[in-house]
């Protein structure tokens, strides 16, 4: 579906959006991907979501991505015995592996494997911060701690620990089991939650075998740390900054955030913004304008994609949530400066011919009175390169292998067409003009610029470009010349 903005907008399916007529509704508002969160609903309720989506692409002819997101180890304390306790700021308390319920004093936090990373001096965050402990001394079942934040806790709540790397593999059986379940199910990509290290990528991708791309959610401290090396390995990221913030002093996250997205987009992979874009309309048919502007300021660093959460999924106004997206989108890519800050933000490192007949077809289109830039991409390859540059005008991808047109619906300004076999590059050229004319970017009066690699069908091979005119027969008349 055609587009009037670059941006692409992530939603999240669930109790408030499980019906064929809400996905519907929430697609023509504006959805461009539905996220699968794995953390709630069993297969059967998956399954049900997907097979919606599929109709739903099949019914409108256009591609629509799917994109799974695995839940990752999680890390709660044990019980208490009275089911909550004050704790005073100063007081000890103690963690270990007893099941014993818990008191003031002391509970259990059942993962050995924190156990084994702690060092006094490292500190534990409980229920989203809100408690916050110093470890004083610590062994291999144990941890005696300081409060230094003080408060409530309860039973189950979740722990970070911001200090360390933990031993810990960011696929637990459980994610193990919908990884195998989703891919088989045929979503687009999988969200790998709990990155610490490159290594957690590469044993998703191996699982995966190449049946969905791999996004790497950054929410730790050692991700930040090790991003370059875990964007190395990755197909596309998204910046987590729910537990990022918890993690990481609050100031911490946006100028986090801005250093990610441009390394996303000097890399060409797609990145996301996701959490709390738009809390207050989970309750509100209106955002804040805080909301409004932190939207607004992921689309002026040049995000591919902006994410609902449980504003879609379980909140009251799930298609008022992405039309409020769609408009601020729309309206911040019509702002002069909008585009003097993509600009300005380009980085030119450009080492192969590809990357120099992608910055070509943009110079050429932006200098010319040029309506679309389409380009042929098997592996999806060419179609991120063009997507990089962030041209004024619309990119139009065409491919042949379905999997690949939906994967890039995430990807910045592009717009995914099913193309038939081509073998020559005049066929090509002909089947640009019809797509950019089917899709509402150019009329026959119009002129494309056309990217492609010959051989045809060889990922990676983009080595030709040519200005087109739409009108077919000006073509063939040129080739007879």
């Amino acid at each position: 579906m055609k587009r009037s903005r670059n941006v692409k907008i992530v939603a999240t399916l669930g109790p408030a959006s499980n019906d064929e007529k809400m996905i519907r509704a929430l697609h023509e508002a504006g959805a461009d991907v539905f996220r699968l969160n794995m953390s709630h609903g069993d297969h059967e309720e998956i399954r049900a979501r997907h097979a919606i989506i599929r109709k739903i692409e099949d019914d409108l002819g256009s591609p629509i991505a799917i994109l799974a997101d695995l839940q990752g180890p999680k890390l709660r304390l044990g019980v208490f015995a009275n089911e909550e306790e004050e704790l005073e700021v100063g007081a000890p308390f103690r963690l270990d592996l007893s099941d014993a319920p818990g008191d003031v004093h002391r509970v259990q936090l059942p993962h050995k494997e924190i156990f084994d990373a702690l060092e006094p001096g490292s500190h534990l965050l409980v229920n989203d911060g809100k408690i916050k402990l110093r470890v004083k001394d610590c062994g291999a079942d144990f941890a005696n701690c300081e409060v230094v934040v003080g408060g409530t806790v309860s039973n189950r709540k979740g722990v970070n620990v911001p200090d360390v790397v933990l031993p810990l593999a960011a696929l637990s059986e459980k994610d193990r089991k919908d990884l195998e379940f989703v891919c088989e199910l045929g979503v687009d990509w999988l969200a790998l939650s709990f990155v610490q290290r490159p290594a957690d990528v590469d044993e998703a991708r191996k699982l995966a075998k190449g049946r969905a791309a791999i996004l790497s959610k950054i929410e730790k401290p050692a991700a930040v740390k090790a991003f370059d090396d875990i964007l190395a390995v990755s197909d596309g990221i998204m910046v987590a900054r729910g537990d990022l913030g918890v993690e990481l002093p609050v100031q911490n996250v946006p100028p986090i955030q801005k250093q990610l997205v441009r390394k996303c987009r000097a890399a060409a992979k797609p990145v996301i913004v996701a959490t709390q874009m738009l809390e207050s309309m989970i309750d509100s048919p209106m955002p804040t304008r805080a909301e409004v502007s932190d939207v607004a300021t992921a689309i002026y660093e040049g995000a591919d994609a902006i994410m609902l959460s449980a504003e879609s999924a379980a909140g009251s106004f799930p298609i008022e949530a992405v039309q409020t997206m769609n408009n601020v989108a729309m309206e911040v890519e019509a702002d002069p400066t909008y585009r003097d800050i993509i600009e300005s933000s380009r980085r030119a490192d450009r080492k192969s011919v590809a990357d120099g007949i992608v910055a070509a077809a943009r110079e050429i289109a932006e200098t010319a009175d040029i309506k679309a830039i389409c380009c042929y991409s098997e592996s999806g390859t060419t179609a991120l390169l063009v997507a990089r540059e962030r041209p004024r005008v619309p990119i139009v991808a065409l491919t042949t292998i379905q999997k690949t047109a939906r994967r890039l619906c995430l990807t910045w300004g592009t717009n995914c067409v099913m193309s038939g076999d081509v073998n020559r590059f005049k066929s090509a050229v002909i089947e640009a003009v019809r797509a950019a004319v089917s899709q509402g970017v150019a009329t026959k009066k119009d002129m494309i610029v056309v990217t492609a690699g010959v051989p045809f069908n060889t990922p990676g091979s983009t080595n030709i470009l040519r200005v087109a005119p739409c009108e077919e027969r000006l073509i063939f008349a040129a080739e007879t010349e």
